[in-house]
């Protein structure tokens, strides 16, 4: 057995196993791969920052670094959130820049078998990165599973 397909307790392939984590916004589930998770942060206070996007409400203190967030919500054109501070930062590594990414909620870390992702429908115009790169079948609903570096954008001195 080669060391990139270890068995898992139960038997699985994991090189056939997607780890990720799945959070809401208003009712749709989205989910980004566990790897790219450093933490996740309740009730985070933002510094609103002049001429950013409305998608990027400013930034916040980390143990002493300040990273900038990007709200999701309005990143991909859902109504804004009511409430002055951010009830769920996801702390994200994305091209080696630190990045908080506000989501409603978040929900579970799941192994989704990679059989069970199909590639999204083509939506997006061309030329443009799609910020979906899959769409997983769990239980009965669909997770959009998010490319980061491509939600991020020209939002961030971020290489795409």
């Amino acid at each position: 057995m080669s060391e990139h397909q270890m068995d898992t307790d139960d038997g699985a392939d994991v090189s056939n196993v997607s780890q990720v984590l799945t959070f809401c916004l208003g009712a749709e589930e989205y989910g980004i791969e566990i790897l790219e998770v450093q933490e996740i942060k309740g009730d985070t206070v933002v510094t609103r920052m002049p001429n950013t996007p409305p998608h990027v409400p400013g930034v916040t203190n980390l143990r002493g670094a300040v990273i900038p967030i990007i709200d999701l919500r309005l990143k991909f054109g859902l109504p804004a959130p009511v409430a002055d501070r951010l009830a769920v930062v996801i702390i994200g590594l994305v091209a080696n820049k630190t990045i908080g990414f506000a989501v409603d909620s978040v929900i579970d870390v799941l192994d989704i078998p990679r059989a069970d992702i199909q590639e999204p429908p083509e939506l997006v115009a061309s030329g443009e990165r799609p910020v979906v790169r899959g769409i997983a079948h769990v239980d009965g609903r669909l997770v959009a599973l998010l490319d980061l570096l491509a939600v991020v954008g020209g939002d961030l001195a971020v290489p795409a």
